[in-house]
């Protein structure tokens, strides 16, 4: 395979970032922003304007999938999205089974749109529902009740044929009885996908100020933080939903196809305010990245591809796809890096047992993964 084609077995696809909340959550570092008002035409308008940059930068090719984040892309206009999903297509054509996800809230008012999200073109569903108790959902600073998230849980289960939803865990004063209780009832729901996220403080956040001053009380030692984890990855897996990713489980064949195209160093296009992409132009990957601000993004050029330096290729391969259970290709990791990772630096983790080769692919083991940033600063040097 050549350079021009490496990220071709990956897939391409396309990111569409709305970066408009209800209310900014206390733990959330994402680029969203809380507005009265937005002008939905002149969003729409610009998405499309900077999709139709985009092509001219790829050339043809085939999106085999599209993915609405946020922010809270549930609070668009179906007709908005739907007029995306339609320039996609347009501009790139889309595979016939091509994935097309939606970010949603689950607010009644937002549940009462999934429908017409569905006429629209969208037949995967990823709902925020963080937490199935209202105690835990004022502290995350959510503005659905757990009854509201099982509702709108039933509405999208109506609607499409594929729905994910995330929840947070290691949460103030949060007990593994309770953490199992809501695994169980999550499991219960018959869902496909699940994407279970370690609370983390990030510099920045309404949390991450508490933290610093000492008064977010009752976050889990980092030892109760890790029973917590490996709690999760044994429940999951016992009840038919392995972990594909280290905060990702599916049942067989309901993966995130586009989530799979990050891990699996395939090619995507970001688009909309603060989007990253990754585009492989003449032969070598070009980073992208859009201005972050909604209000100076309407009018900013769009972005403006930087050739990545030399080794951040098979360096991002290797950070992407060892969160993978699969874990990465060594051959191609070699052919982007230009030479083989040294046996010196593969053995003594393997010896440890937090890395496992089969196959010609490298994988970080159960012990491994939850040390993953220690495995990659040794194995890449």
């Amino acid at each position: 395979m050549s350079d021009e084609e490496d990220w071709c077995a990956a897939g391409f696809g396309i990111y569409i970032h709305w970066p408009f909340c209800l209310a900014k959550c206390p733990y959330c570092d994402f680029n969203s922003h809380v507005a009265r008002t937005v002008d939905h035409d002149a969003f729409r308008a610009r998405l499309i304007g900077e999709m139709e940059a985009a092509r001219a930068l790829t050339g043809a090719r085939r999106a085999d999938t599209i993915f609405f984040g946020g922010g809270t892309p549930s609070l668009m206009e179906p007709a908005t999205v739907g007029a995306l999903i339609e320039a996609t297509d347009r501009l790139w054509g889309l595979a016939p089974d091509a994935e097309i996800t939606l970010e949603a809230n689950p607010t009644s008012v937002e549940a009462g749109k999934l429908r017409a999200f569905a006429a629209g073109g969208v037949n995967r569903v990823s709902m925020g529902a963080q937490a199935l108790n209202d105690r835990d959902l004022r502290l995350l600073g959510r503005t659905h009740s757990a009854d509201e998230a099982r509702a709108a849980f039933a509405v999208a289960r109506d609607a499409f044929a594929r729905v994910s939803f995330d929840l947070i865990y290691a949460r103030q004063d949060q007990t593994p009885e309770a953490w199992a209780a809501e695994l169980y009832e999550a499991v219960s729901m018959a869902v496909d996908h699940l994407s279970l996220y370690q609370l983390t403080i990030e510099p920045g956040t309404r949390f991450g100020e508490l933290h610093e001053r000492g008064r977010l009380r009752g976050l889990p030692p980092d030892d109760r933080a890790a029973d917590l984890y490996f709690a999760t990855q044994e429940t999951l897996l016992a009840a038919g939903m392995p972990a594909y990713e280290i905060s990702n489980h599916a049942r067989p064949g309901s993966e995130s196809r586009h989530n799979l195209i990050y891990w699996r160093y395939g090619d995507y296009a970001g688009i909309g305010p603060g989007a990253h992409g990754r585009l492989t132009l003449g032969g070598r990957r070009h980073a992208t990245e859009t201005e972050r601000d909604p209000g100076r993004w309407l009018a900013a050029p769009p972005p403006e591809p930087e050739l990545l330096p030399e080794g951040a290729e098979s360096d991002e391969y290797a950070l992407m796809a060892l969160r993978l259970t699969e874990g990465m290709d060594l051959v191609r990791h070699a052919r982007l890096a230009g030479a083989p990772i040294p046996e010196a630096r593969i053995a003594p983790l393997a010896e440890e047992g937090l890395l496992r080769r089969e196959g010609g692919r490298l994988a970080a083991t159960a012990a491994g993964r939850p040390v993953l940033n220690a495995i990659l600063a040794a194995l890449l040097g």
